[in-house]
C-alpha cells in the first residue's frame, strides 16, 4: 500500500511539472534541464515504468531503449546511459527483466514477475504512457519548443550533406525568428 501512495505522489507531481523531491537512488543523470539532453520528460520512478513497459512491448538492448524513447518524444527527450542502465540492472535485481548476451550487448526480457508488476500497476503505467505519446510530452512550455528547435538545427547542420549554403540558410532563419520574437510586444 505504501508503495502504491508513493507512486501516486510521484504521478501527481510529474503530471503537474513538478520535481518530485528527495533525490533518492536513481535520481542521476537529472542534468538535462540545465543544459544537457532535453528536458526531463519525468522522474525516475516513473521512468522505471516506462522502461519496463517497452521491455514488455519486444525484448530491447539499452541503446534502443534509449532511442525508443527519443522517438516517441519527437527528439524533445534523451535519456542519458547513465540513467537507463543502472535502471536496466535495477530492474533485473528486481527479478522483472531478465538479460541474455546477445553479442557484446544485452538482450532485456520481461519476466512473468516484471508482467505482474506492469498489471498491478496498469493504470499508473497507461497514464504515463499516454503523457509521453503526447505530441509535446505532455508539456507545451518554452522549454520543449527550444529543445525541439536545437534538435533540428543540429541535425539539419551536421547530416553530412551539409553544403555552405544550407548552413547559410539556417542562420538567416534563426536570425529573422530572434528578429520576429524581439519585435513582439
Amino acid at each position: 500500500m505504501f508503495r502504491f501512495l508513493h507512486d501516486a505522489h510521484r504521478f501527481h507531481a510529474m503530471m503537474h511539472g513538478h520535481r518530485h523531491g528527495g533525490g533518492g537512488h536513481g535520481d542521476h543523470g537529472d542534468h538535462r534541464e540545465r543544459g544537457g539532453r532535453g528536458p526531463k520528460m519525468f522522474d525516475a520512478g516513473a521512468m522505471r515504468y516506462v522502461v519496463l513497459q517497452l521491455i514488455s512491448e519486444k525484448p530491447r538492448h539499452g541503446y534502443e531503449i534509449i532511442k525508443e524513447l527519443e522517438q516517441r518524444a519527437g527528439g524533445a527527450y534523451t535519456p542519458s546511459p547513465g540513467a537507463i542502465y543502472p535502471l536496466l540492472a535495477l530492474l533485473l535485481d528486481m527479478g522483472h527483466v531478465s538479460a541474455a548476451a546477445d553479442g557484446n550487448k544485452k538482450l532485456h526480457t520481461i519476466t512473468p514477475e516484471g508482467e505482474a508488476f506492469l498489471a498491478e500497476n496498469r493504470q499508473f503505467v497507461d497514464a504515463i504512457m499516454a503523457r509521453m505519446n503526447e505530441p509535446d510530452g505532455g508539456r507545451d512550455d518554452l522549454r520543449t519548443v527550444m529543445h525541439q528547435l536545437k534538435h533540428v538545427v543540429i541535425s539539419k547542420a551536421h547530416d553530412g550533406s551539409s553544403h555552405p549554403a544550407r548552413l547559410e540558410r539556417i542562420r538567416e532563419i534563426l536570425r529573422a525568428a530572434a528578429v520576429s520574437i524581439d519585435a513582439l510586444e
